[in-house]
C-alpha cells in the first residue's frame, strides 16, 4: 500500500543517523519481542504479509516516531485483537480475562528447528512463469490500497530478468486471507538511472525481487 513506510527514493526525512558500536538490542524488551515472532507465528494464526501490512496501517506520526521493535510490537498487538487471541481489555492491563487458558504453540523442544529452517513462503507447485531470464519487463503502475511488496520509486520502471528464483506466494492476497495464489518471483535488473534519472551513476544497477503480477510487457 501507499504509506509512511514506504520510504525507498524518497527525500527530505532528514540525514541517517549511524551509531558507531550499535548493540544488538537496546533494551530487554526488544529481545523478548524478538522472541515473540517465532511463538506467535508457531499458532499458524498469521502470515508474515499479514505482519507487514498490520505495520503499514501505523499511523504517519506513530511509525516515524516508532522504532523497529516498536513496530513489530504494534503488529502483534494489533493481529492478535483482530484475530480474537487477546483482547484489548487484556493488552491494557496485562492480565488474563476470568477463565482464559493459553496452551504454548510452540514448546521449548520446537525452537532450534524453527529458527534454523524459517518459515518459507516458497511454494512447491509447478507454476508456469510469465517472463524468463532476460526478458525486457515494466513494473505495473498500480497503487493500491493494501498490501503490496512493489516499491513506489519503482513502479512504471524498464528493467531485465536476471533470475527466476521460483513460484512463492503472492503478498498482495496472502496478506488480505485471499489466499496464496502462488506466481514467480524474479530478481529483476534496473539501471540506476531508470530509476533516479541522469544523475544517478552510470554503471550502477539495483535488482528487487518482483512477482509475475507486478510486471507486464513493455
Amino acid at each position: 500500500m501507499n504509506g509512511i513506510h514506504d520510504l525507498g527514493g524518497a527525500q527530505g526525512y532528514g540525514p541517517v543517523f549511524f551509531e558507531p558500536d550499535e548493540p544488538v538490542f537496546h533494551g530487554e524488551w526488544e529481545q523478548r519481542v524478538l522472541g515473540m515472532f517465532p511463538a506467535l507465528f508457531a499458532t499458524g494464526q498469521f502470515h508474515v504479509d499479514e505482519f507487514r501490512h498490520a505495520i503499514e496501517r501505523m499511523g504517519p506520526i506513530e511509525y516515524l516516531r516508532g522504532t523497529y521493535y516498536e513496530h513489530w510490537l504494534h503488529a502483534f498487538e494489533t493481529l492478535l485483537v483482530e484475530k480474537g487471541l487477546v483482547t484489548a481489555a487484556e493488552l491494557d492491563n496485562g492480565k488474563p480475562d476470568s477463565g482464559t487458558t493459553a496452551t504454548p504453540a510452540l514448546a521449548p523442544d520446537m525452537v532450534a528447528g524453527l529458527l534454523a529452517t524459517g518459515a518459507s513462503a516458497r511454494m512447491d507447485e509447478d507454476k508456469p512463469a510469465r517472463f524468463k531470464v532476460g526478458d525486457e519487463v515494466r513494473v505495473v503502475n498500480k497503487h493500491p490500497t493494501g498490501h503490496t511488496r512493489i516499491p513506489r520509486y519503482a513502479r512504471g520502471k524498464l528493467g531485465t530478468i536476471a533470475l527466476d528464483h521460483g513460484a512463492f506466494v503472492y503478498p498482495d492476497t496472502v496478506a488480505h486471507g485471499k489466499g496464496p495464489h502462488p506466481q514467480h518471483v524474479y530478481s529483476v535488473r534496473f539501471a540506476a538511472s531508470e530509476l533516479w534519472g541522469r544523475d544517478a551513476a552510470p554503471r550502477d544497477t539495483v535488482r528487487i525481487d518482483l512477482w509475475d503480477d507486478y510486471l507486464e510487457a513493455p
